[in-house]
């Protein structure tokens, strides 16, 4: 196996798991919050996509350049989400959480149907088309973008949960929403920042993916369930447990398809979660 084989899978590998780690991360950045399972974060996906593609085909507009403004909608979209059904759900039964979101889940997915059909659509010739040649190793350049976008969301991510006011407020709701609110902190305004911030994670996801995958209404269903795992491999509520999680993931379907299958890839994946899951079942990092 030679040394260029190594860079080229590594980074296919990291492309692919920084994303998963992304779409992670607002997944667990809700539960964490709120202990709500989004489970139509993948149709999220799916309309960061389609947003990123319309733009595109639309206007013109290079999916570079449409990211800010795809991350905004999607912010916005959140908050929508929140305000208009999970706040009027979340003092009810887990049930009636886990029916919203699916419920949620089966109208976007069917409503992407309606609307721009069952049709796979795919971003041509944008900036990041193409491939780097180093010293005979190629690399994608949307596997590079993915990379290096995915991980300075990433890192901006962490800056604001952790080194801001809205960051202590939003992990002092988390923990404890009654003593949040005795000490002045809107607990409902800090939900309804988890799904836009959660919401935006996954724009920034959305938009480098649309480089390099096809664009269809169930697209969200085929990196969300990997996301789940990533949730449940690095701990809920755990965003460094995402992050780790996520790349691990990435590198090991990559490294697995090359070798042994890609039918096979996601095999061993499920049995390291299940692994984990027996010997450490709140995962690698999550809360006791």
């Amino acid at each position: 196996m030679s040394e260029q084989l190594i860079i080229q899978l590594l980074v296919s590998g990291l492309g692919m798991g920084f994303i998963f780690a992304l779409i992670a991360i607002g997944l667990t950045l809700i539960y964490g919050v709120m202990g709500v399972v989004n489970f139509a974060h993948g149709e999220f996906i799916m309309l960061g996509m389609y947003a990123t593609y319309l733009a595109y085909v639309t206007w013109g507009v290079d999916p570079v350049l449409s990211l800010p403004l795809v991350v905004a909608l999607m912010f916005c979209f959140g908050l929508v989400v929140y305000y208009v059904l999970i706040r009027r759900v979340l003092q009810g039964s887990m049930q009636s959480q886990i029916f919203a979101t699916f419920g949620l889940m089966v109208f976007l997915q069917a409503a992407a149907q309606f609307v721009m059909g069952a049709d796979y659509f795919a971003v041509r010739n944008s900036w990041l088309s193409g491939v780097v040649k180093l010293d005979g190793v190629v690399l994608p350049v949307p596997h590079i973008a993915a990379v290096v976008g995915a991980s300075l969301a990433t890192v901006l991510l962490y800056l604001l949960v952790f080194r801001t006011s809205v960051g202590r407020q939003l992990r002092a709701a988390s923990q404890d929403a009654q003593a949040a609110a005795t000490l002045g902190i809107n607990g409902s305004l800090m939900y309804a920042f988890a799904w836009g911030i959660g919401a935006a994670c996954v724009g920034v996801a959305a938009s480098l993916l649309a480089n390099f995958y096809y664009i269809f209404p169930r697209v969200g269903a085929v990196f969300v369930l990997l996301a789940y795992v990533a949730v449940a491999l690095g701990g809920f509520g755990s965003i460094h447990g995402a992050l780790l999680a996520g790349v691990l993931i990435g590198l090991m379907q990559v490294v697995i398809g090359f070798f042994v299958s890609s039918e096979l890839k996601y095999v061993p994946v499920y049995l390291l979660y299940l692994a984990v899951v027996l010997v450490r079942p709140r995962g690698l990092f999550g809360r006791s």
